[in-house]
């Protein structure tokens, strides 16, 4: 991974325009191809990225660029779409870059950990004949929770969560984005699976056409008795 805090401008072209003017930002390139671009604010959400498969071209600055102060400019261009962000960098206050590794991915919690396995286990959860592939299916950018087969076949890739927010939503449509680019797995379709999910997380989820399936922990354990129930 490569981390800079740089003085930049930043233009991105596509499905739409938007710029950013010139400020001190922390420009992210990482070892999947990614470029993320960051400010000192926003929680975790970048101000712009890129996507892999996308490459990055670092080249001096020349012409009106230079004359305008520019040191450098970043084209990332993703290799299958028009897309491409563009960060004309001014002045590079730090950059430093370090190798990670292979990162063992998220320690579920007992709770998601039990879920996975309960449903794993009574896979029809996800809607009648629905078989399941495998637990902590292996990807390179860490384990999808659980692998399945719908009736028709179609392979269906499920993110568990105990309470389901955006960032959830997040993850698996990064696994989503690479496991269809296998031609064995596509299409892959996606399920968010979790005991709560948030209001924001489902809209988000539907928008990508995401379904979303609320798990109740009790009634998979068996300790929910439904002839006791009010209503």
């Amino acid at each position: 991974m490569r981390v800079v805090i740089a003085t930049c401008s930043v233009d991105y072209s596509g499905r739409l325009d938007a710029h950013l003017p010139l400020a001190t930002r922390l420009l992210m390139v990482k070892a999947d191809g990614s470029v993320l671009v960051h400010s000192d604010g926003g929680s975790y959400k970048p101000l712009n990225w890129m996507s892999p498969p996308c490459r990055l071209v670092v080249e001096e600055a020349e012409g009106p660029d230079a004359e305008h102060g520019v040191r450098e400019v970043w084209t990332v261009q993703n290799t299958k779409t028009d897309d491409r962000l563009v960060v004309r960098i001014h002045e590079i206050v730090a950059d430093h870059s370090a190798e990670l590794g292979v990162d063992p991915g998220l320690v579920k919690d007992g709770v998601e950990a039990h879920l996975q396995k309960l449903l794993a286990e009574q896979i029809d959860l996800l809607g009648p004949g629905h078989q399941l592939v495998r637990r902590e299916y292996p990807t390179a950018i860490g384990p999808v929770d659980i692998m399945a087969k719908d009736p028709s076949g179609v392979s269906v890739a499920v993110e568990i969560k105990r309470r389901g927010d955006i960032d959830g939503v997040e993850q698996l449509t990064r696994y989503l984005e690479l496991l269809n680019r296998d031609p064995l797995l596509a299409p892959v379709r996606g399920v968010f699976a979790a005991q709560e999910i948030k209001p924001q997380a489902r809209v988000l989820a539907t928008d990508r056409d995401i379904r979303c399936v609320v798990l109740d922990y009790d009634a998979m354990r068996g300790l929910d008795d439904v002839e006791s129930r009010l209503f």
